[in-house]
Order: structure tokens, then C-alpha cells, then sequence
């Protein structure tokens, strides 16, 4: 286990400068698992190579992809063909990585062989009956004392297509039922009553799937998938993830004086709910340059302060922006007036409870806020809470980027217990935010 490390962010002036996110993290495990499947070397530019995608590249390899990337950092995967993965040899470690775990668990239960996997203290904290039951249905055998890693999957030889509709809301689940579907023959069918990310559709296609998505008299999306495709390798490039672009975004919206402009950020629709909600909230954020890049829409985006001010966001937002609640939830902390976000259920099943330990940590920094249900309610003042605390981030990435945010603005410093665990999602953060005059600093 990494050695845990204490940051510190201290209020800062005006923040400025001109880049370019990571990676996003959604295409990038996709692009190494269909690349590792497909016929032919795909090559991606742009790969986020955080630790949660090098997860991913470890365990493709070890069942027999080989990947590699050359010295003007452009990665070349050399696919195996639909049919071509290796039992792998050892047990596969996925780090902190859920999503590196939901789908390669799916692309091995359409495979006939055992794989064994584990993950970090947060990761075997994290549910996964929730593919275990759907995966099971297509012919898929499991081994797990709870539900949770560390757990064994063996594969079906020929996996049965199945119609599944999801009760909770999840990207990882429906990627993880199309990736075994890949093996059945006949159509795996996965029904959404509400839509989540759709990265997964997107590169199917791309790489030749025969994929479709249909509305069901309700208005549920209904995505069916053919099995037994020929997959062929593609050049992927990589747009910039707007859930890691959405850290100098807000930065840059509550220092005085800012101005940032961050490129290349992705704007699918299903990825793209913060920024709506920062401009309805009085954000200044324009949008610039959109165009296409891989079949997913990209723009650079321009960011200057604006006094924000408390809205009500509906639970239909939350699939939209679910990974970008916690740094909302530090906009919401400086906002003015109350401000409403509901529907965060799923939130406490991340790599950690996001819900909770956010609300710990706001009103220890002198926030008032409830929790009703599964709403946040945050009472903001229209200044910055007074800060001051050293926050506890439980391994969650995504809580110690918010806390040194919010700790550029407050008045007194604001410390992390650890932000060892920030590389798995955006290596290279305090770097980036010091070069645009954030203070953050070890210890």
C-alpha cells in the first residue's frame, strides 16, 4: 500500500493558463479492452495513464494482448481476435479501479476460462453482486465469500443472450452484460430506464459491432447488441476527461481574477451535466471550438470567475454527472443560497461514501448543509467557508481533489490525510494546479 500523503492547499490569487486535461478515463479502459479483443493493432493517443487505465493495460496483457507505447507516447495494442484471450496465470489486481473490474469481469464471463480478481482495501469495500447476477444469467459461474472481491469468475463457453433491465442506474453494469454478449449468439439486450454513459455503444460500433438503441414505449433506451462480431482494430484519440477537467473548471470559477482555458475536453452529452449546471448556477464557462473526434464530441472551454448561486438539481442529473458531485458539492460550499442536489443514492457505493464523507469534511470546514434521504442540501453564504481542518478522503480520489479546491478559497488552509490515491484517476495534479497558482503543498 502507497505511503499516505498529506497535502495542503492554502488560499491563492487569481489562477491562469491555457491546457489540457488527461485522458478520459471511460474511453481509455475501453479503447485497451476492445483493442486487446479486436483483429489488428489498434493505436490510441491521448491514453490517460493514470493507474486505474495501467490496471487495465496489466491485465489485458496478461491474457495475452500485447500493448506497448512508443516514444511519441502513442500506444499500440495488438489485438488477440474475439476469441483469442488466455486464462491469465495469476490473480488479476485492478488497484482502485471499479471500472476496470465491472468489465473485465464481463469480457472474461463470455470466455471459457477462470479468471481471479482483487483490488485495494477501497475496491473490495465495493459492490459487485450487481454484475454477478446478470452475468450469472448468461451462463457465467462465480466464486466470492460476499458479493465483493476478491472474486473468481469461469466464463461461459457459449453464453446465453440474455434481455436485462438494469434497476440501478449504471454504465459499468450495461458495459459489462454487452462485453460478455460479445461471445453468445443471438441478441444480448440491456434495458435503461434512465440513460447513462454511453462510451461503451460508441467504441462497439466503431470497432464494427452491430449495435442498435431503441426506445421502449416508456421511453426506456433499449441497446442490443449482436454477438459474434468481427471487431477490427481503430486509431483512437482521446479527448480530455470532463470529470477531471471539472477540478480547474470550478477552481477557476471561485478565485477571483481567473481565467483558464482548458482544451480538448469531452462534452458527451451523458458526461456533460456539471457544466450545465455550473452556467444555471451563474458560472462563466464558454464554449468553444466543439467539433468531433472519435465519435464523441470535444470543445475547449474558456473559464472566468461569476458569483455563483444555489439551484435545485434534480435526480435525473445525477447518472450525467455522478463522478463530478463531490467538487459540486465544494462550488455549492461557496455558492449563495441554498442549493438542493438529489437523488445521490449511488454515490455511496463509490470508492467510497462519497455522500457522507463529503458532509463530514464541508462541515468540519465550517459549511452548514443537511442530509435528507438521499439529497445534499448546502446552505451557502456566498463566501468561502472558513477551512482550517485536516479531511479525512478514505483512498477517494476524486473527495481529496475537491477538499484542496475548496481549500484555494477558504480562508484558513485545508489539509488532506492522503492524496496518494489522486494518480489513479489525474496524475500530474498538483502539478497542473500549482502552474496555474493554486498552492498546494505536501505536508
Amino acid at each position: 500500500m502507497a505511503t499516505p500523503q498529506k497535502l495542503t492547499s492554502s488560499p491563492c490569487t487569481a489562477l491562469k493558463g491555457d491546457l489540457t486535461p488527461p485522458g478520459d478515463k471511460s474511453i481509455s479502459h475501453r479503447s485497451v479492452m476492445l483493442g486487446g479483443i479486436a483483429e489488428g493493432t489498434t493505436t490510441v493517443t491521448g491514453l490517460l495513464e493514470g493507474e486505474d487505465v495501467l490496471c487495465t493495460v496489466a491485465a489485458l496483457r496478461e491474457m495475452g494482448a500485447k500493448i506497448a507505447k512508443d516514444e511519441k507516447n502513442v500506444w499500440h495494442i495488438e489485438g488477440v481476435g474475439p476469441a483469442g484471450l488466455q486464462e491469465p496465470k495469476n490473480v488479476l489486481d485492478v488497484g482502485n479501479s471499479g471500472t476496470s473490474a465491472r468489465l473485465l469481469i464481463g469480457l472474461c464471463a463470455g470466455n471459457a476460462f477462470t479468471a481471479r480478481f482483487t483490488g485495494d482495501a477501497s475496491l473490495r469495500k465495493r459492490p459487485m453482486g450487481r454484475i454477478v447476477e446478470p452475468l450469472s444469467r448468461m451462463g457465467a459461474r462465480f466464486e466470492s465469500e460476499n458479493g465483493k472481491l476478491p472474486l473468481s469468475v469461469t466464463g461461459a463457453a457459449n453464453p446465453t443472450p440474455i434481455t436485462y433491465e438494469l434497476p440501478v442506474a449504471s454504465a459499468q453494469v450495461k458495459s459489462a452484460i454487452l462485453l460478455a454478449g460479445l461471445g453468445a449468439e443471438g441478441v444480448t439486450r440491456v434495458i435503461e430506464p434512465v440513460p447513462t454513459r454511453d462510451h461503451s455503444e460508441n467504441m462497439l460500433r466503431s470497432f464494427g459491432a452491430t449495435l442498435a438503441v431503441t426506445k421502449r414505449e416508456d421511453g426506456a433506451d433499449i441497446v442490443s447488441l449482436t454477438g459474434k462480431p468481427h471487431l477490427k482494430a481503430q486509431h483512437i484519440d482521446v479527448p480530455a476527461d470532463p470529470s477531471s477537467a471539472a477540478f480547474p473548471l470550478v477552481a477557476a470559477l471561485l478565485c477571483p481574477g481567473s481565467r483558464v482555458v482548458l482544451r480538448n475536453v469531452g462534452l458527451n452529452p451523458r458526461r456533460a451535466g456539471l457544466i450545465s449546471v455550473l452556467r444555471e448556477m451563474g458560472g462563466s464557462i464558454a464554449i468553444e471550438n466543439r467539433r468531433m473526434q472519435g465519435g464523441e464530441p470535444v470543445a475547449d472551454l474558456t473559464v472566468t470567475p461569476g458569483e455563483l448561486s444555489g439551484i435545485d438539481v434534480p435526480a435525473s442529473h445525477a447518472p450525467n454527472m455522478i463522478d463530478e458531485y463531490p467538487i459540486l458539492f465544494a462550488a455549492a460550499a461557496c455558492a449563495k443560497g441554498t442549493m438542493r442536489m438529489r437523488g445521490l443514492k449511488e454515490l455511496r457505493v463509490k470508492e467510497s461514501d462519497r455522500l457522507a464523507l463529503m458532509a463530514k469534511g464541508l462541515a468540519q470546514c465550517g459549511v452548514n448543509l443537511d442530509i435528507e434521504g438521499d439529497d445534499m442540501i448546502i446552505h451557502g453564504t456566498g463566501k468561502p467557508p472558513k477551512g482550517g481542518v485536516c479531511v479525512e478522503t478514505a483512498m477517494d480520489h476524486r473527495i481529496a481533489m475537491s477538499f484542496l479546491v475548496l481549500g484555494m478559497q477558504t480562508p484558513e488552509p485545508v489539509s488532506i490525510d492522503d492524496g496518494s490515491f489522486i494518480a489513479t484517476s489525474f496524475p500530474g495534479f498538483t502539478a497542473m494546479m500549482n502552474g496555474l497558482g493554486a498552492k498546494i503543498q505536501n505536508g
